[in-house]
């Protein structure tokens, strides 16, 4: 096992990756910006290192301060978190060519699921259902594009390569709309992405967001661990998200969930993945994999008491999963919102002091959050500052959890988006369960793309 290990993050993720350290005996090292150097992960890190001023490029996105600050402090292994770094191919080499170990997947593992057409084309071969489409990037020929949207059948929906965060993605309703619709999209993808590959997919109407959780070790094996519905989105963003997903049988799940294990096993996948899929007609369709730690990891260990990221720690480390699959139990429900520092509706961030800071509690209640009274919001990041999940019995009992824990959180001093989340807890169609990705944006009468 690790001696000591350098998080390459900031907010709730690296607080909750330092708590995991600490408890398998690890010394922690954490990496700040300036902007950043009074939070409280900081101060309770054993070390710490500035790794520059507040912009992220210049500091959590700069690759040769975080090797440097690993090879000062004499750190073994690198956690990356999710978002900043985490996905980066290019990372995970130098961290690897430094000497220190990546605690996630190998760089070739990320670059393959990082392509969207690269990684359909590994999935399809390893028996994972994909959403119908082109083989493969579009070609530049406009007759054959034609062709090949006809065959799909509109609408389609024109994706980058390269692209993720629900950007780099245009939905096309007719023939005379598709090549001034590629052409946007290339252009876009090339801007934001540096590839200006595109690819082509059915669109589907109403569909949902399920994702598979998935752990695998460098020893050969690989385990699913259920299923959580991540449907209540804006913008292609995840406000909160449940697991199990209401109404998906056990044996659909567990049908979909080993075919997830086999394709891991296949790409010689290492550590905690997210296999993402869109939800139609009892038919699951593969979107993308996410190769990191997911921000929506807690609603998963609270139904199976598995610590996904002590687990990332032990298969970097090179250990074998200390389970199986028929050792896994999914037991009760566990829901999570999303708690961030923005207007609740139309979404603005609100950065500022927090002048009043009360977390619920009770029986089947977490709070993950680096924020606390007197904590000052900063601008340059992403505006969330916590999570709170519940966990209950049944699917009921989780939200009647949540409700009383919304009822009981306080955060004064900038605005949230607590109201929105005490909203959709009274909403009928959210008791109902199975709504799809387009009901929030629908609700709140917001336009989606």
């Amino acid at each position: 096992m690790f001696e000591k290990i350098l998080i390459a993050n900031r907010g709730e993720i690296a607080l909750r990756v330092q708590r995991a350290c600490r408890e398998l005996g690890i010394k922690t090292v954490a990496v700040h910006s300036e902007a950043d150097r009074e939070a409280k992960y900081v101060q309770l890190a054993d070390e710490s290192v500035c790794i520059g001023p507040a912009p992220s490029g210049q500091s959590y996105l700069n690759i040769p301060a975080v090797i440097s600050a690993a090879e000062v402090t004499d750190a073994e292994a690198i956690h990356p978190g999710y978002g900043f770094l985490s996905e980066n191919a290019d990372f995970a080499e130098r961290v690897e060519q430094s000497g220190f170990v990546f605690i996630g997947p190998r760089a070739e593992t990320i670059r393959l699921m990082g392509d969207k057409v690269s990684a359909k084309d590994a999935m399809r071969k390893a028996g994972v259902p994909c959403v119908p489409g082109s083989d493969g990037a579009l070609p530049d020929d406009p007759e054959m594009i034609m062709r090949e949207a006809k065959r799909i059948g509109y609408p389609v929906i024109i994706k980058a390569a390269g692209g993720g965060g629900g950007r780099g993605m245009r939905v096309v309703h007719t023939e005379a709309a598709l090549l001034a619709s590629v052409n946007m999209t290339k252009s876009e993808a090339q801007s934001a992405f540096g590839n200006p590959m595109v690819y082509m997919e059915k669109f589907l109407e109403q569909p949902r967001h399920i994702e598979i959780q998935v752990l695998a070790d460098q020893h050969g094996n690989a385990v699913f661990l259920g299923e959580r519905d991540c449907s209540m989105q804006r913008r292609h963003q995840k406000v909160l998200e449940e697991a199990p997903a209401p109404g998906i049988s056990t044996r659909l799940r567990d049908k979909i969930g080993a075919r997830c294990a086999d394709a891991c096993r296949r790409i010689n996948y290492r550590g905690a993945g997210t296999f993402e899929f869109l939800y139609e007609n009892d038919e699951f369709y593969f979107i993308e994999m996410n190769t990191r730690v997911q921000v929506e990891h807690p609603v998963t260990e609270m139904i199976t008491g598995i610590d996904i990221v002590q687990e990332q720690i032990r298969i970097a480390a090179g250990e074998k999963l200390s389970f199986r699959q028929r050792d896994i139990e999914f037991k009760g429900h566990a829901i999570e919102c999303r708690i961030n520092a923005e207007d609740p509706y139309t979404f603005v961030p609100s950065p500022g002091r927090i002048t009043t800071f009360h977390m619920p509690g009770g029986p089947g209640v977490r709070v993950d959050t680096h924020a606390y009274q007197n904590y000052m919001v900063p601008p340059h990041y992403d505006s969330m500052i916590g999570k709170l999940i519940t966990y209950g019995n049944t699917r009921e009992q989780a939200i009647a959890k949540m409700r009383i824990a919304l009822s009981e959180m306080a955060v004064e001093g900038i605005k949230t988006n607590i109201a929105l989340h005490r909203d959709l807890l009274a909403d009928a169609a959210f008791h109902l369960g199975g709504t799809s990705i387009h009901y929030l944006e629908q609700k709140l009468g917001l336009s989606s793309k």
